[in-house]
């Protein structure tokens, strides 16, 4: 049995999304006509024998969160929850703070994904990757490549050729460390939650050490990247699969733009019926284009994503 959990954050994240965020939680925002965690949905439904989706963030509970996840369920016939943190964690310190509900049935594994990125999912080719090297293989990020400048604003892998062992990871390097950069899905065996445990330890015992008592919070705020990543890169348990698929980041307006466009050039095979077509008497359509249903375009109109 598997699971798979989305990493949806909080109104205090996402600032770089503003205006767009003010109407609308950012995981609800529309990317190619539909809330941007649907594409993430989408994707973990399709895996054989994933049981159920959590939500982990710190947004209040609101009508269009709880609205969105009883849609979904029925649209994609997977169990959907939302549990909330009561602070901002870190992407470790919400899946450690929930790990009874993601260990909750026995699942053998489970996928974490950040909502704020656009990619095609290729969670069946990250498992397979898993399942043909089951002895060694217990976390694997997904990777792409990008170019010597662009590298810089993400985590940075460096990967053994042969087998794709990770042997250092660099959070945001001030230098060009490795052409291949995160994409902010992962898949993990349980055991992962060992050594989240450790540095939650070692949080502690800082703590304790430090005369700042007052900030007993930090020991729950973990991050995958810079605590976890780090120490496990070189020590032969965690692997990069890289894709040649497209991806990006929505952290902006205008990213969000970008990335409709990027699934809008999949809609011919993923979802041929969301694109606008011409007709006789209707819009002229130029390109992928996307119409809601109770959107009114004149008749004279040209409508097209690149004008």
């Amino acid at each position: 049995m598997l699971k798979a959990v989305i990493l949806i954050g909080g109104p205090q994240k996402g600032t770089r999304f503003r205006p767009l965020s003010f109407e609308v939680p950012k995981p609800l925002f529309p990317v190619a006509g539909v809330p941007m965690l649907q594409h993430h949905i989408e994707a973990c439904s399709k895996v054989p024998n994933l049981k159920e989706i959590l939500l982990i963030g710190y947004y209040q509970p609101n009508e269009a969160l709880s609205r969105f996840l009883v849609t979904a369920q029925q649209e994609f016939k997977v169990a959907i929850r939302y549990l909330q943190e009561f602070s901002a964690l870190g992407t470790g310190g919400g899946i450690y703070h929930f790990r009874d509900q993601i260990l909750s049935g026995g699942p053998q594994a489970f996928f974490v994904m950040n909502a704020d990125v656009c990619c095609a999912f290729p969670l069946l080719q990250m498992l397979e990757f898993q399942k043909k090297h089951e002895e060694t293989h217990r976390y694997i990020m997904l990777g792409t490549t990008a170019n010597r400048t662009q590298s810089l604003n993400y985590g940075c892998i460096v990967a053994k050729a042969d087998t794709q062992e990770v042997l250092h990871y660099v959070e945001k390097p001030g230098t060009f460390v490795s052409d291949i950069i995160n994409c902010g899905i992962y898949l993990f065996s349980p055991s992962i939650f060992e050594h989240i445990a450790e540095v939650f330890k070692r949080n502690q015992q800082d703590l304790q050490l430090s005369e700042e008592n007052s900030s007993w919070q930090r020991t729950e705020v973990i991050r995958l990247e810079q605590d976890i990543f780090t120490a496990l890169a070189g020590r032969g348990q965690l692997y990069v699969y890289k894709t040649d698929g497209f991806w990006s980041q929505i952290k902006s307006a205008g990213s969000a733009i970008y990335a409709s466009r990027l699934y809008l050039d999949q809609y011919h095979v993923t979802h041929p019926e969301r694109l606008a077509h011409n007709k006789a008497g209707a819009p002229v359509i130029l390109g992928n284009v996307y119409v809601h249903p109770t959107a009114n375009v004149d008749p004279t109109a040209v409508v097209s994503i690149s004008l």
